[in-house]
């Protein structure tokens, strides 16, 4: 039977990178941002590479999920969906939630909203997905009756062989070696838009050692942002699986 993992993130949130380590497994497939077209056609908002998101992409709410919950891609044991929290649109029905496993990957806002602002210029709280993310988490874990596993981007980095344990031993899978280290360049199983955000993923092999840096400065803008979104991250944070 075909393991589900629903990993619940925003973006510029080593999402990208933990695909890659999920998909060098011998036994997972992966899906990339499924519900990005839709959210697209359903908000009009205009994003890098736009028109080519959605017509790479079902933009039916349905069509999406029965994809998600059906047959998974050659039969794979593990089937592993990156999702962006903000593409989950208030009103659209999250009960397919409960045939996944599911997890939720965090970052510090002022670092999700200093490389945020690189690729686009500016953002809003929304953009991020914070807020959304703990509504997701508390839905989850009010099912579960206790918290589903969070996961730190930072502490991945600092540590990926002890975190990466970790979280396949809460999602209940055996952790591989092969989730390590993977082959620089694109993959077939990548969103269209890979060219506009993948830049830094597609040369990586592996998780890279976390640069001690000060904080990214930041905007007066961005600095609200950050502010208002840290609660929502704080609360999030108090969960994740490397926490004391």
């Amino acid at each position: 039977m075909t393991v589900r993992i629903a990993m619940w993130s925003g973006p510029r949130n080593l999402s990208t990178a933990l695909m890659r380590s999920f998909e060098n497994r011998c036994d997972c497939a992966v899906a990339d941002e499924p519900f990005y077209a839709f959210y697209l056609a359903r908000t009009g908002i205009d994003h890098p590479m736009r028109d080519e998101v959605l017509a790479s992409q079902p933009q039916d709410w349905a069509g999406v999920v029965a994809g998600l919950i059906g047959a998974a891609p050659e039969g794979a044991e593990v089937f592993y969906q990156k999702h962006m929290t903000h593409h989950m649109l208030a009103g659209f029905d999250l009960g397919w939630m409960a045939k996944c496993r599911n997890a939720f990957l965090i970052r510090r806002p002022e670092a999700v909203l200093a490389s945020y602002a690189q690729k686009r210029g500016e953002a809003t709280l929304d953009d991020i997905g914070v807020v959304r993310q703990r509504e997701i988490f508390d839905r989850e874990a009010d099912r579960l009756g206790h918290a589903p596993p969070v996961v730190e981007g930072a502490d991945v980095l600092a540590d990926p062989r002890g975190t990466l344990g970790r979280l396949c031993a809460a999602l209940g899978i055996p952790f591989s070696d092969r989730m390590m280290a993977w082959p620089a360049g694109p993959r077939a199983s990548d969103g269209v838009w890979a060219p506009a955000w993948y830049d830094a993923v597609e040369r990586s092999t592996g998780f890279a050692v976390p640069e001690d840096r000060a904080p990214p400065a930041l905007s007066d803008d961005l600095r609200r942002i950050a502010d208002q979104a840290r609660p929502y991250y704080e609360g999030l944070s108090r969960h994740r699986i490397n926490a004391d």
